[in-house]
């Protein structure tokens, strides 16, 4: 599957052309409108591989979170228990 974005130029300069434009600036709007479409759109690969990107991450501060309340939790045991000794 191809991640290029359709856009049919010949409609959009056909398009702007029966509404007054001329050929040649109906011509340039449709070459800014496919680099806009080009650059700031999102393919499905792009956004997959966000996707993927983003369930690393979570997945890696998922591992961390539980590391520390593992060791938080060790921690507050070992004070509770110097504390029950101290009393």
């Amino acid at each position: 599957m191809s991640d290029a974005i359709a856009f049919d130029t010949h409609r959009f300069v056909k398009h702007l052309t029966e509404k007054g434009f001329t050929e040649e600036q109906a011509e340039a709007l449709a070459v800014e409108q496919i680099n806009l479409l080009n650059s700031n759109l999102a393919t499905k690969t792009d956004v997959e591989a966000l996707r993927q990107a983003t369930k690393a991450d979570i997945e890696a501060l998922r591992a961390d979170l539980l590391k520390w309340m593992f060791g938080a939790l060790i921690a507050q045991g070992g004070l509770i228990v110097a504390l029950i000794k101290l009393l």
